[in-house]
């Protein structure tokens, strides 16, 4: 198997991008990323996008996207697995180069969601959940997580104030990323006096709905290394995927997320590292309650500990293990396709020394965790400078 490097990054700034349709928005991420590669040819093109039939009526997206391009004639597919989309766009690009299968890859992810109303967003999103034992019975997605923050509450007296701390930290991080939804700061009083969504989240521990895109060209490493110049070479050093259950009801605790668990064992595994090696990581925070759980996860912190940790500090730029400097789901936006390839761009810009006022000092080895739904998949990367 072949070492495979990242050696384009593209972003956009994300948001409700109502003069932009599905189509430019990811192409304007994948000529950047293009650009930032030096490169004007792929072999392979791979898109994370959840569910561009609910949200924008079209289907059909890797014929598409390679035509817009102007690369008719490249394979091209489309994958899925909830909002864990991007991050298997990536897996499965990494495995055909690592395999010899292709050279150059362009890797995606997108999502267009305000086209339709709150209702039908709803409904959409809701498609990632048990659509028979849960989304029949009314659940949403705040419901499937505040029944996680009160088991997790209960278990380990976890607070409101310090999933607060979450939403506090990401946004003030959002406030350094231009390509962010929001530019906000907000405080802890602001989230716990925020519309109550489902006890005990208020609107300001959610993530939004979001029009984005994102893109990422992957090489072996020798081409990476004639490519670079004098940039860092970012290497993906371990790859790891897990499912759970889908519904929550059918899960041993409610407290952990296992998909995390394994899909980071994995990876930690392939690459050889261990939680005290990650300098820098982007997880996903659809839900404050979410960063705080995936954090004990990965093991970052021990079980319960999550929580006090974020109201520490201890996950902040300067803190132990900074956790979404780009400003995470909860800023930065939610395309739910276009997140996982998001996170590695942010991750390849803090371990090149290119993360501006948000950089992390001495960045070298990254990590990635998207997940899909309430955690009935979950996909993890570990990047490194070599």
């Amino acid at each position: 198997m072949r070492d495979v490097a990242i050696i384009g990054v593209g972003m956009i700034p994300w948001g409700e991008l109502w003069e932009d349709s599905l189509r430019t928005i990811w192409t304007r991420a994948a000529v950047a990323a293009l650009e930032d590669a030096g490169v004007d040819t792929v072999d392979l093109i791979t898109v994370g996008c959840m569910s561009s039939g609910l949200f924008v009526g079209q289907e059909h997206l890797a014929s598409m996207v390679a035509d817009q391009l102007g690369m008719p004639g490249v394979p091209a597919s489309r994958v899925e697995s909830a909002c864990a989309s991007g991050s298997l766009a990536l897996r499965h690009a990494f495995a055909e180069v690592a395999a010899g299968l292709v050279d150059i890859a362009l890797v995606t992810g997108v999502e267009k969601m305000t086209d339709v109303d709150g209702g039908a967003a709803t409904y959409t999103l809701g498609t990632a959940a048990d659509q028979e034992y849960e989304s029949f019975h009314g659940i949403t997605f705040p419901g499937l997580y505040a029944m996680m923050a009160r088991v997790h509450m209960a278990h380990y007296g976890t607070t409101s104030r310090q999933m607060a701390a979450v939403s506090m930290k990401n946004h003030a991080n959002g406030l350094l990323n231009p390509n962010a939804q929001y530019h906000l700061k907000v405080s802890i009083d602001d989230v716990l006096s925020s519309t109550p969504v489902a006890e005990p989240l208020h609107l300001l521990d959610c993530s939004p709905i979001t029009d984005g895109a994102a893109a990422l060209v992957i090489a072996p490493i020798d081409r990476a290394r004639d490519l670079a110049g004098r940039r860092p070479v970012v290497r993906i050093a371990g790859s790891g995927m897990a499912t759970d259950t889908i519904a929550l009801a059918d899960r041993e605790d409610l407290s952990r997320l296992r998909a995390v668990e394994l899909s980071a064992e994995r990876a930690y595994a392939m690459a050889g590292k261990k939680p005290s090696d990650i300098h820098v990581a982007e997880v996903h925070d659809c839900f404050t309650i979410a960063e705080i759980m995936t954090t004990e996860a990965l093991g970052f912190f021990g079980p319960g500990e999550g929580g006090p940790a974020a109201e520490k500090g201890w996950t902040a730029l300067d803190g132990r293990i900074p956790v979404n400097p780009s400003g995470g789901l909860k800023s930065k936006g939610h395309p739910v396709g276009a997140t996982g390839v998001a996170q590695v761009c942010e991750i390849v810009n803090q371990l090149r020394g290119e993360a501006g006022q948000r950089q992390v000092k001495d960045a070298r080895v990254g990590l990635t965790q998207n997940m899909g739904g309430s955690g009935g998949s979950s996909i993890v990367h570990i990047l490194e400078v070599v």
